[in-house]
């Protein structure tokens, strides 16, 4: 194993992380935004996006190690799309909204903003995790440097 795989598995998921809290910021600021996407000449509310992520290909290393029955810790995480929600959108009635259709109702975007927090706080712990194993791997090092002296 690389002495700097632990490392680098650790700057995978704080890249991942940091992704899915921008992701989740911008859809907290579009939370009320009528006006998302022109879609054959008519407004489009903003759709909540979510990012999905999936484990990194591993080298040729990792699956010789796999074969020959070695275990093998993996190689992190990637970040595979980010893709829009179809979760239908929200219908207020609200007549005065320059949105509004004939009948007075209003499609605001399909972001909810308790999931929205809910996961913000899910990314931020894991960042933080993530940040102490970095940070851990790195005081190991360190050590281990010194151990030379």
């Amino acid at each position: 194993m690389s002495m700097f795989k632990s490392m680098n598995i650790s700057a995978s998921a704080l890249t991942a992380q940091r992704l899915r809290m921008d992701v989740i910021s911008s859809n907290m600021a579009n939370v009320d935004s009528t006006r998302g996407k022109l879609v054959d000449g008519e407004w489009v509310p903003y759709k909540r996006k979510v990012v999905e992520t999936a484990p990194k290909e591993g080298s040729f290393q990792s699956f010789l190690q796999k074969a020959s029955g070695s275990s093998s810790i993996g190689n992190g995480v990637k970040v595979t799309r980010i893709k829009e929600d179809d979760a239908p959108f929200r219908i207020v009635f609200d007549p005065e909204h320059p949105d509004a259709n004939d009948e007075g109702y209003v499609e605001l975007p399909n972001v909810d903003p308790l999931k929205e927090m809910v996961d913000l706080m899910s990314a931020s712990r894991s960042y933080e995790a993530n940040v102490t194993v970095f940070n851990a791997s790195k005081g190991i090092m360190m050590k281990t440097l010194e151990l030379g002296k």
